[in-house]
């Protein structure tokens, strides 16, 4: 694994503080009404792609997850920018505003979605892993889902093939404590869902999804796996989320103090915590951080609003058409 140095705490600090505050942006705007349909925050989850991101190459590996889907593809390398005014609806989007809050994709940086058929990206993600052992890569894929998705059929059927052709893709569990407003200990008779690969006799694990370090650790063993033709991992990131499931989550299934109690071991107070105690940058320097986040932000924000809506045209523009359609006669 790749050394994690005072610049790699530095890097995560400054990332996950942005991908928070880019969030807690798009939830003020949701409000505003100027972001529409469902909206799916990350906060409370950052450690999870900080430490995987650690690990992957970037050249390369590729990424697939749910619907909790704004961030991924800004750590994988996607302009802001472009992420923000897609959920704006806006012709700069990274899909000129036809796929929303639910949907980002960036085929330049490897990022294949955004899915929100729950554990439809399941098999998506080991069809890409296939894809790439049939052409002689040596790349891997994360594919990342929620806990309620790991109840969908589609993933036994997945695992099974995955384990049986040895796809060189890492399976995440984000397991989050609620699939929607549904507990983990209401949706199945065991509440270890790494156990899960046992099945499969695949390699799996749970990892403290709050520690970007044990993150990092875990997928860097699970893509050296794969990268040298072993075959498939399934980890369970136990982590949690502080926002509700959507915005329109009213979380009268769980209690306030429960939210104060995770926030106690926030992955960005984790790394902060470390910066501060050896001392990787003074007070004035992490205040300097703090600034560069809030202006990015601010940047994200004037753009999506000032970027122009699609023009009409465009709805005909992304309907694929076979002029020689054999059951189609012109007239």
């Amino acid at each position: 694994m790749k050394k994690i140095t005072k610049e790699t705490y530095i890097n995560w600090y400054r990332d996950m503080l942005f991908w928070r505050k880019f969030e807690d942006k798009l939830a003020a705007v949701y409000i505003q009404q100027k972001v529409r349909g469902f909206l799916h925050l990350y906060n409370g989850q950052e450690a999870v792609l900080a430490g995987s991101l650690h690990a992957m190459d970037l050249t390369k590996d590729k990424m697939i997850t749910a619907y909790r889907n704004h961030v991924q593809p800004i750590g994988m390398g996607e302009d802001p920018k472009r992420v923000m005014a897609e959920l704006y609806g806006k012709a700069t989007g990274t899909s000129h505003g036809m796929g929303g809050s639910m949907h980002i994709f960036s085929k330049e940086y490897r990022f294949y979605g955004g899915h929100g058929i729950v554990g439809g990206q399941i098999p998506l993600g080991a069809g890409i892993a296939f894809g790439d052992k049939y052409k002689g890569s040596d790349a891997v894929t994360l594919c990342y889902f929620g806990d309620g998705a790991a109840r969908q059929g589609s993933l036994h059927e997945t695992f099974n093939m995955a384990m049986n052709w040895k796809l060189p893709v890492v399976f995440i569990v984000e397991n989050n404590g609620y699939a929607m407003g549904t507990s983990v200990e209401r949706t199945a008779n065991h509440t270890d869902i790494w156990k899960l690969g046992l099945g499969y006799e695949m390699p799996c694990g749970p990892v403290d999804g709050m520690n970007p370090i044990k993150v990092a650790e875990a997928v860097d063993e699970a893509i050296q796996r794969a990268r040298r033709g072993d075959g498939p991992t399934f980890l369970e990131m136990k982590t949690y989320r502080y926002r509700g499931h959507s915005m329109s989550d009213a979380q009268h299934y769980r209690t306030k103090e429960e939210v104060e109690e995770y926030k106690k071991i926030d992955p960005i107070t984790q790394v902060l915590d470390v910066i501060k105690e050896k001392e990787y940058a003074t007070e004035d320097e992490i205040k300097v951080i703090d600034k560069e986040v809030k202006d990015m932000v601010k940047e994200c924000e004037k753009f999506a609003e000032d970027s122009p809506y699609p023009e009409l045209n465009q709805l005909y523009d992304m309907v694929y058409e076979q002029e020689d359609y054999p059951f189609i006669k012109s007239k």
